[in-house]
């Protein structure tokens, strides 16, 4: 298959420091919590940043079960990240601006057995996009 280029416009909206995402015609509206200056109307970055892996990991779960012998169920994964906002904040200017650390759990509801389940976690964990990206994409200013 060819590589497949996908885009996203981000605008900020005039307010706050709220923006929104568009791509495809889906838009998402993205801002700050009211400690970290914003007006809490939707998710800030690196919330939507763990919730792209869940929903990532959660596809996958969905496009391979059969191809791992998992009737499927449910499938859920708790996400959380630990982040310090000091750094992006420029209070403590050595501090990591991102994620120093993303755990998850996933959880899948099915009849199947163990190995056909754990089968199905690694294939996941082996192919989901986001998760690769995660492990070290260089991010850099370009014109498309």
């Amino acid at each position: 298959m060819a590589i497949m280029r996908f885009k996203s416009l981000t605008r900020w909206t005039g307010e706050g420091l709220s923006c929104e995402s568009d791509s495809r015609g889906f838009k998402v509206v993205l801002d700050e919590p009211e400690n970290l200056g914003g007006k809490n109307a939707g998710m800030n970055p690196v919330e939507l940043l763990l919730s792209s892996l869940g929903g990532c990991m959660s596809i996958c779960a969905a496009a391979f079960a059969e191809q791992c012998d998992v009737e499927l169920k449910g499938f859920s994964v708790d996400i959380e990240g630990d982040l310090d906002p000091d750094g992006f904040l420029g209070i403590k200017q050595k501090t990591k601006k991102g994620y120093q650390e993303i755990r998850y759990r996933m959880n899948i509801d099915s009849p199947s057995s163990e190995v056909n389940i754990e089968r199905l976690k690694a294939m996941i964990e082996e192919r989901c996009p986001v998760s690769d990206t995660l492990k070290g994409v260089m991010v850099k200013s370009a014109v498309a």
